[in-house]
């Protein structure tokens, strides 16, 4: 690997220190940096400046930041017509469940990459479209981690009726629904009761917020399969939000078609990455809170 794109999130407090850090890194292993051109006020001494046209021609993307700084990098890089770069996550955030190196490994990791000494984790993307009235009215939009649905501005429950496939499962009457990609599996549906899925399984998980009913269960479809969402009933405030990033205001009688996206993204890992190490550590994932033996 010659050429590594970097994008940065600017509100990182140690942002700059670590772009510097990498910078030097990167110079002593024979690495170029392609540094996205807003992040130039962080250090305008590097000379290689580049829009994301050219960032996603690097032979890898590193995002410096958090698990939000890598969906941002993800869909930023999706606007781009052409196959999406590798990407490999930098924490310099709080959780950073999605980024496989911390500060310490920098040095390794740069390594690792100049002698291609790594993984690569093929991920899935969702692409949605909202149609009003039989009209797109937002384009398509793609996420990495989830299309969600959800009643924000009131407590009142809404109406969603979710087909698969033009088969009607059922209409919730509930605070919200999330489709969830298997990257995203860990993220907003865990919290409303979905499974944990590994990342190359070929699924999407539909999990519904605050049913109001106890019968009601996360469902795992073939993520082949055309999930459409249609806001039934009268109601205020109902939004649509893509990775948690990119929310849109609903209205009644709206259809949201979600499916897989045509393009997929591929995580870089090192050698020592193990998934569920990660859960153990990250997420305090465990069978049982007895300790044998």
């Amino acid at each position: 690997m010659q050429n590594l794109g970097v994008i940065v999130n600017m509100h990182k407090p140690r942002a700059e220190a670590v772009l510097r850090r990498l910078s030097a890194i990167a110079e002593a292993s024979g690495i170029r940096l392609l540094l996205a051109s807003d992040a130039r006020a962080l250090a305008p001494d590097v000379e290689t400046w580049v829009d994301d046209g050219t960032l996603a021609t690097a032979d890898a993307v590193m995002a410096l930041g958090g698990d939000g700084t890598m969906l941002a990098a993800v869909r930023r890089l999706a606007q781009v017509p052409q196959p999406l770069p590798p990407l490999i996550g930098l924490n310099i955030g709080s959780l950073g469940f999605m980024t496989s190196i911390t500060e310490s490994d920098m040095q390794v990791a740069l390594h690792c990459l100049r002698d291609d000494k790594y993984s690569v984790s093929e991920r899935s993307l969702v692409a949605c479209e909202v149609f009003r009235g039989g009209d797109s009215v937002l384009g398509t939009h793609q996420g990495l981690n989830d299309v969600v649905v959800r009643n924000g501005a009131t407590s009142r429950v809404v109406m969603l009726e979710v087909s698969i496939d033009d088969s009607l499962v059922t209409t919730y009457v509930c605070d919200g629904v999330i489709v969830s990609t298997p990257t995203g599996s860990t993220g907003y549906s865990l919290s409303a009761d979905g499974p944990i899925v590994t990342p190359q399984t070929e699924v999407f998980v539909i999990s519904v917020i605050c049913p109001h009913t106890l019968s009601s269960r996360p469902l795992v479809v073939p993520d082949c399969a055309r999930i459409r969402i249609k806001v039934c009933g009268l109601t205020t405030g109902l939004r649509i939000s893509i990775d948690g990033q990119d929310e849109h205001e609903l209205v009644v009688d709206d259809v949201i078609e979600i499916q897989r996206s045509l393009q997929r993204v591929r995580f870089l890992q090192l050698p020592t990455h193990d998934y569920f190490a990660v859960l153990r550590q990250k997420l305090n994932w465990s069978g049982s809170a007895v300790s044998v033996g």
